[in-house]
């Protein structure tokens, strides 16, 4: 079950946030009991290896702020009644999970029913502005974050198993079943992206978007498009959720079904891990996200700055105004392909290993990503999604709940830095042991 935040433990988290612009933290070690025989690490890119990103001049707004309450909901889900309570999470996966249980969570679902449809992956926009807060993150099992160039990022939400609104109703609703609560509207929607084909076979889902370039659009297969109902609102494109749960019964039928094992969950973190209490991630100056872990819930909060690279909100969602929490954060490098100022392909499929970053219950564990062909992908010629191992290929451990991949190039370097909300400081201090990490997305090149 989702832990949720009140309105006093956002209130407390800002204001330990704003105290941590002012102080730097002071550096210092913190590290899990290691093993006895640890898996060899991945190489991360360093910052030493890397010609690091031009620094912008020094803005002349005022000192960063985050905003004391999350916005006010304009649409909110009335719970009924909870049947019953779903199990405590436990150790689900790699190959075989309990019946009812999502294995893209390694968590019960409130109707195993929905198991059986497959995954659908939504276009959703991350900017302008006015596009925040997103609708229907809260319930989405994966999302995967995609720069799509101008310092801009946008969504691929993957909704699984659970749609927006099943929770509070304890999953009264079954494969094409509607009621009021499914009428909520996922969005605002946008334009489909080169990686996304790449993403959906790895889950065999379908896509729901706006439209595509014509270059894009011909790359990309099983997608619905919807369009907005305003032409002076760019973010008037909505999918209803009971549209979503009918495409997917009809695709459904098409797609067969889907091949999610792969990944291990366990409720109790591995060893090996080093302090990882928060990840600074500037995609540009004016797009910076920041996860920081929040003890009580045991999940990472979401704050992104208002593309001012100054102040920055606490992300919440449209339907319900709660704050969004991740029990996963994934940093994921993976080669990048400019073929356009704004068309970028990322190197997806049958990749052997590449580095990647799991941060999960305050700790950061560096690791490996694969989506290279196994015996299982050799029996049944069937892809799965990405796995995440250590380097002799054992599965590593993500924790039951939900999963945020940041996909960066593997130029981006990374550092420890010092507790902040203010871009110079974060970028030019070295603070090693402070668990406040930086990762610096330089962003591919295209060459005309």
């Amino acid at each position: 079950m989702k832990i949720r935040f009140s309105i006093p433990v956002i209130l407390v988290l800002a204001i330990n946030m704003l105290s941590g612009c002012v102080l730097p933290l002071k550096a210092g070690t913190a590290s899990a009991t290691e093993p006895a025989n640890p898996p060899e690490v991945a190489s991360l890119p360093t910052e030493e290896a890397q010609t690091p990103s031009e620094v912008p001049p020094t803005p002349t707004s005022p000192a960063p702020t985050v905003t004391d309450l999350p916005p006010t909901p304009t649409q909110a889900a009335t719970a009924t009644e909870v049947v019953s309570l779903p199990p405590e999470p436990g150790i689900e996966g790699p190959d075989t999970f309990g019946v009812g249980i999502n294995p893209l969570t390694g968590l019960a679902v409130p109707n195993p029913d929905n198991l059986a449809l497959p995954p659908a992956l939504v276009s959703i926009t991350n900017f302008p502005l006015s596009a925040r807060p997103q609708a229907g993150l809260d319930t989405a099992s994966l999302v995967y974050e995609l720069y799509i160039g101008e310092g801009m990022t946008r969504f691929l939400t993957v909704f699984y198993g659970i749609f927006p609104g099943e929770e509070a109703m304890g999953g009264a609703a079954g494969p094409g079943q509607v009621n009021a609560l499914m009428d909520a509207e996922i969005g605002p929607l946008r334009s489909g992206r080169k990686p996304y084909e790449s993403l959906r076979q790895l889950l065999n889902g379908f896509l729901v978007m706006t439209s595509a370039d014509p270059k894009v659009k011909q790359s990309l297969s099983q997608y619905s498009q919807f369009f907005g109902s305003d032409d002076d609102d760019i973010n008037s494109a909505k999918v209803k959720v009971s549209q979503l749960n009918q495409i997917a019964v009809n695709t459904g039928k098409q797609l067969g079904s889907a091949s999610l094992s792969g990944n291990l969950f366990d409720p109790n973190a591995p060893l090996g891990g080093v302090k990882g209490t928060m990840l600074w991630l500037p995609y540009s100056y004016l797009n910076q996200i920041i996860w920081r872990y929040d003890e009580e819930s045991g999940a990472y909060l979401r704050l992104q700055d208002r593309a001012d690279g100054t102040n920055f909100d606490v992300a919440t969602d449209r339907l319900t105004g709660e704050a969004l929490t991740y029990e996963n954060v994934v940093v994921l490098f993976a080669d990048h392909v400019a073929e356009a100022p704004t068309i970028f392909d990322v190197d997806l499929l049958y990749i052997d290993r590449m580095p990647a970053m799991l941060f999960r219950d305050g700790q950061m564990y560096k690791v490996y990503w694969t989506t290279r062909a196994g015996a299982y992908e050799k029996e049944t010629g069937k892809l799965r999604p990405i796995r995440f191992i250590n380097r002799d290929g054992t599965p590593v451990s993500l924790k039951n709940g939900q999963t945020w991949v940041e996909i960066v190039t593997t130029d981006s370097p990374v550092f420890e830095t010092m507790d902040s909300m203010d871009y110079y400081r974060l970028a030019n201090n070295r603070v090693p042991g402070s668990g406040i990490w930086a990762v610096n997305f330089v962003p591919p090149v295209y060459d005309e």
